[in-house]
């Protein structure tokens, strides 16, 4: 099985948690430092002792303005796993699931796991070969699609993801 798909039951429920702790808001938490093309961004979440951290980055797709991408990396609260978090726009065809090519290999697949106002949301949780792909790419590519023939391909800058990624708290 796909490492980018093994873990659709898990991160189903940790979206929820997350989505549940922290809303979406934390996009509009402030930004602390920038590691290359990345942001690490806190916010102190309604009913948090401690500030939330993680990093993100915001793109759209090159030839079609109106489509985009938030990536967001963080640690779960008990500290034991990394998660991305990508919120793709509403509007996406959920069953084909978000694709992931890091400079030109295939990945595979995330499914959605939940639908709010602001978009619809993907999770792995971040380990082994998807992590090591990930720190030492050069270039992300996920694909959402509107049609089952039509994927729309979003370029994520990679550089300073692997500095970015050792400072999250």
């Amino acid at each position: 099985m796909r490492i980018f798909q093994k873990f659709l039951i898990l991160t189903a429920a940790l979206a929820g948690i997350w989505y549940l702790a922290t809303g979406s808001s934390l996009a509009q938490g402030a930004v602390k430092s920038s590691h290359g093309a990345w942001s690490m961004v806190c916010e102190t979440p309604p009913g948090a002792s401690s500030e939330q951290c993680a990093l993100m980055q915001n793109v759209v797709a090159q030839d079609r303005s109106e489509v985009g991408l938030s990536v967001v990396i963080l640690r779960t609260a008990d500290g034991k796993s990394e998660i991305m978090r990508v919120l793709a726009p509403l509007g996406v065809l959920l069953p084909n699931g978000l694709g992931l090519n890091v400079d030109g290999k295939d990945i595979g697949r995330a499914y959605f796991v939940r639908c709010f106002q602001d978009g619809c949301y993907a999770e792995v949780i971040l380990e082994g070969q998807l992590l090591e792909d990930l720190k030492k790419g050069t270039t992300a590519t996920f694909i959402v699609f509107q049609t089952p023939e039509e994927g729309i391909g979003i370029p994520v800058d990679l550089s300073g993801f692997s500095d970015g990624y050792a400072k999250i708290p």
